[in-house]
């Protein structure tokens, strides 16, 4: 019972330390004048190092079984039924191709990184973090680098190249972490003193990202834009994750691996899908709207998740 207390308490406080990081940045944004190029500067902190030490730290303490197949398909899962939905819905509903390619991406990516890594940790530990490594860097951000950029391309009008999808991949500092980690945990895994170098370096992820995430934090919808933002949303925080436990379950996953990949899928919209979405000119309006509704309604939605997921906080 006492063990019980403290995983409670101890998520609780993770919990409210990813609030306090998101709000503490929506203030900064808003009262404090934070210095031109913050958002980069910490992004870059945040993607290249803390997120490639995390990864390093992770990795090679995982052990693989043949179940992490599921958080992986859960990723692209989530992409291709939103490519299915809004591509039959768009034209039915009189979106403008814009409108549709920005439905896909925002709502066929998840925030596994910002969102998802915190999250993940608060409610499962690090157990359940080196799963949502797994979805996040063998799912989420493969599709974000090939098929999100092929749908961006596509319903802009654009040429995809892949050559220029294979380079983003494969030149992205935590997807090399995830190889060398890989390797490394086949030879026994990182010394005591390496690991005591990582495990800091990747802890200044949770609280840099959700204070990241709070300074872009924007939410002024207009009248035209709910219609798409609820169906946008219905896919990503509902039906998705249904989607995806089905399948899981269906195919014998369970524990764990089926708490983790299901809720990875069940994440706020992902921010580089919408920073895409406004490079390619997919309707930036629309897509930051659902990426500032999407925040809030995850904070809810997949704690929720995990409690009907049964998903006792490790």
């Amino acid at each position: 019972m006492t063990l019980f207390s403290e995983s409670c308490r101890d998520s609780m406080s993770a919990l409210l330390l990813l609030f306090v990081c998101l709000i503490l940045g929506v203030l900064v944004a808003h009262f404090a004048r934070p210095p031109a190029g913050i958002v980069p500067g910490i992004n870059w902190w945040v993607l290249n190092v803390a997120l490639a030490a995390l990864v390093l730290e992770l990795i090679p303490k995982l052990k693989f079984d043949a179940q992490l197949w599921f958080p992986v398909a859960a990723m692209w899962l989530t992409f291709g039924g939103a490519w299915l939905l809004f591509g039959l819905l768009g034209p039915r509903l009189g979106w403008s191709r814009q409108r549709t390619g920005a439905l896909i991406l925002v709502c066929g990516l998840g925030n596994t990184a910002y969102m998802g890594y915190p999250l993940i940790q608060a409610l499962h530990g690090k157990a359940g973090l080196a799963v949502a490594v797994v979805a996040d860097q063998l799912g989420a951000f493969p599709v974000l680098a090939s098929v999100g950029i092929m749908v961006a391309s596509i319903y802009s009008g654009r040429t995809p190249r892949p050559h220029l999808m294979l380079r983003r991949i494969f030149s992205f500092p935590p997807f090399l972490a995830l190889l060398l980690g890989i390797v490394v945990g086949r030879f026994g895994g990182w010394p005591d003193w390496m690991n005591g170098v990582l495990a800091p370096i990747g802890a200044t992820l949770t609280p840099l990202a959700l204070f990241s995430v709070g300074l872009q934090f924007k939410f002024h919808p207009g009248q035209r834009q709910l219609g798409a933002a609820s169906w946008g949303l219905g896919w990503k925080l509902l039906a998705a994750p249904l989607l995806c436990w089905l399948m899981g379950a269906a195919a014998g996953v369970r524990g764990l691996v089926l708490t983790v990949g299901v809720l990875q899928a069940a994440m706020a919209p992902m921010v580089s899908a919408a920073i895409l979405a406004d490079e390619y000119d997919l309707d930036p309006a629309l897509a930051n709207t659902v990426l500032g509704a999407g925040i809030v309604l995850s904070l809810l939605t997949v704690p929720l998740g995990n409690l009907l997921l049964g998903g006792a906080a490790s």
